[in-house]
């Protein structure tokens, strides 16, 4: 159950704010703080809004592919983390400095943040986690009260006579720290002042310490990064625990390193980085987007055939869903939606009016009164000219989904798929020679496959195993031929190194694999792969049967397109929560 948020009188918007879209977010914001779940009754209650309205909500969001709905609830999906790549993207922040940030966790063999200031508060916008018994377990796009932390400090140390003032408004209207979900319940920090000390530290210091200002146990020390104006756009922070450092011995360990990263992410900002800059900070790291943890790597592979499951809703999308759904769907929120994805679109951080225009579709009148209800509620922000998205956008679901593992986002479209085949699906990854299942949806029958999640089974003698060989380097597809002991599990099971070495170049080939009775008699699998935002293939799906319930060809004509389609949408979701993030493959 989520903490109730307080939050100051809202300012009335403005006559050409679009309320539809106002509604929408809210709904949103009530999702992304629950969690990504919440009964439709409870978005009534939440949000103040009409049932009928909350409705029609729901209704245009699953159809954006933004949620779906399970029953009565309302559940957020992978694809609304478009957004906030959206801003990612846009600030440019976690593609020019997290390699940098990675590159010094390895090092330092601690974890590394970036954050960035968002009004009284600071939000993650980069990780580089280390997994211990203790470890950080704050998500990108958290929200931490700005007297919370080292980065906060940092901040501060820049704010105005204006700036402080409000920070004391809104911690006397909400002493409890609601706004802040991420953070455990504490009684008015910083209530004694420390927070203006501490911020005159920094300033004077030029680096800032967290001594278990969070919780029990949590150590970090922070330092500015500037852009070429001297400004503080992000900190970053190496964060420890009490168990391995005090304060005091964190800094003097970590304080050099800290420093000549800093001076690598600044040049890197300023375009001035020269390519043996990341070494100095540990070498570079391999980029998020490519990472699928304890997955082996593979080749890039081509996407799949046809078109994306999910596409952006462009202003045609949009009139073709009105026309289809009727007041079901509503229109000016679809579209208001997508004009925070047009900041994704270019090489640009802030676009003016009429490239939003453009790259949306929309009308410029349109497009702009989107952008005037955004800047209103602070997900865009206005120069006068040219618009940039703010990192509120995060606010919209972007941590709750940022921490999904493989087979979160698996398991939706699978249950999708048993419902449509009335059979069995599961999903494996490599774990050496072998595969273990990772997630599964049985079929209900008198007599059954009866597999678990993680279940092992022999790699080269299973769909799902010969798919992720297949994706495999030659080189390293090779070797584990070379050393596998093909037993017989069956007479039909394939023993013979270089026949099954024939297998896997077909499957590759076919982006399938068949296997018919080899691991027991009787069960028969098709697979196909899974594929990351890299094109590797790091899971396979399969579709298990009674090999006595039809032919082999009866199952790749009637089991193997929805499959594909099932693994499509997966990947597709994939690409989605994985542009910034690194997904946990249990």
């Amino acid at each position: 159950m989520p903490r109730p948020t307080a939050t100051a009188e809202p300012a009335p918007p403005p006559a050409e704010a679009v309320g539809p879209l106002i509604r929408g977010l809210a709904v949103l914001r009530v999702l992304g703080a629950a969690d990504g779940r919440r009964s439709v009754g409870d978005l009534v209650r939440d949000t103040g809004l009409a049932r009928s309205t909350v409705d029609r909500v729901v209704s245009t969001l699953a159809r954006t592919g933004y949620l779906r709905v399970e029953g009565r609830d309302a559940v957020l999906v992978p694809r609304l983390m478009e957004l906030g790549n959206a801003y990612l993207s846009a600030c440019g922040l976690p593609d020019r400095l997290g390699p940098l940030a990675d590159a010094l966790a390895d090092r330092l063999d601690e974890s590394v943040s970036l954050a960035v200031p968002d009004r009284d508060g600071v939000r993650f916008v980069a990780q580089a986690t280390r997994r211990r018994a203790m470890s950080l377990v704050f998500r990108i796009g958290d929200l931490l009260p700005a007297e919370c932390g080292a980065p906060g400090a940092l901040f501060a140390a820049e704010w105005t006579g204006a700036d402080w003032e409000r920070w004391r408004r809104g911690r006397a209207a909400d002493p409890a720290g609601s706004r802040f979900p991420a953070v455990p319940p504490y009684p008015g920090a910083d209530a004694a002042g420390s927070f203006d000390r501490r911020a005159a530290d920094a300033f004077r210091q030029g680096w800032s310490v967290d001594d278990q200002l969070i919780e029990p146990g949590l150590v970090a020390i922070a330092m500015p990064v500037r852009d070429g104006s001297g400004r503080a756009v992000c900190a970053v922070s190496v964060v420890s625990h009490t168990s391995r450092h005090s304060a005091r011995s964190l800094g003097e360990a970590v304080l050099p390193r800290l420093r000549t990263t800093v001076a690598a992410m600044e040049a890197a900002l300023s375009g001035t980085a020269e390519a043996g800059e990341g070494a100095e900070a540990g070498g570079p790291a391999e980029p998020a987007e490519q990472a699928v943890r304890g997955g082996p790597a593979a080749p890039a592979a081509p996407p799949p055939d046809g078109p994306a499951p999910y596409s952006p809703a462009p202003a045609a999308w949009t009139r073709a869903s009105k026309q289809e759904l009727g007041p079901e769907f509503v229109e000016s929120l679809a579209r208001g939606l997508t004009v925070l994805t047009a900041f994704d679109r270019g090489p640009r951080a802030a676009l003016p009016l009429t490239a939003v225009a453009e790259a949306t579709g929309l009308a410029r009148a349109t497009a702009r009164r989107s952008l005037i209800t955004l800047e209103h509620l602070g997900y865009v922000a206005h120069d006068g000219r040219l618009f940039r998205p703010t990192p509120r956008v995060l606010e919209l679901g972007f941590a709750h989904l940022s921490h999904l593992a493989l087979p979160q986002i698996a398991q939706p479209h699978l249950v999708a798929l048993v419902e449509q085949v009335r059979e069995s699906a599961s999903m494996a990854v490599l774990s050496g020679d072998d595969i273990q299942y990772v997630a599964r949806v049985p079929t209900v029958r008198i007599m059954s496959v009866n597999i678990t999640v993680g279940t092992r089974f022999p790699a080269y003698d299973t769909s799902m195993g010969r798919v992720l060989l297949s994706g495999l380097p030659a080189a390293e597809r090779a070797r584990r031929l070379a050393g596998a002991d093909l037993k017989p599990l069956t007479r039909h099971t394939v023993t013979s190194a270089d026949r099954l070495a024939t297998v896997l170049d077909l499957v590759a080939r076919d982006r399938y694999a068949l296997v018919d009775e080899e691991l027991e008699e009787g069960l028969r699998s098709i697979a196909v792969p899974v594929h990351d935002r890299a094109g590797r293939v790091v899971a396979a799906v399969n579709v298990s049967m009674h090999a006595a319930g039809g032919s082999a060809e009866q199952a790749r004509t009637d089991l193997l397109p929805p499959l594909r389609q099932a693994a499509e949408r997966i990947t597709a979701d994939l690409r989605v929560a994985g542009r910034y993030g690194r997904l946990a493959r249990e």
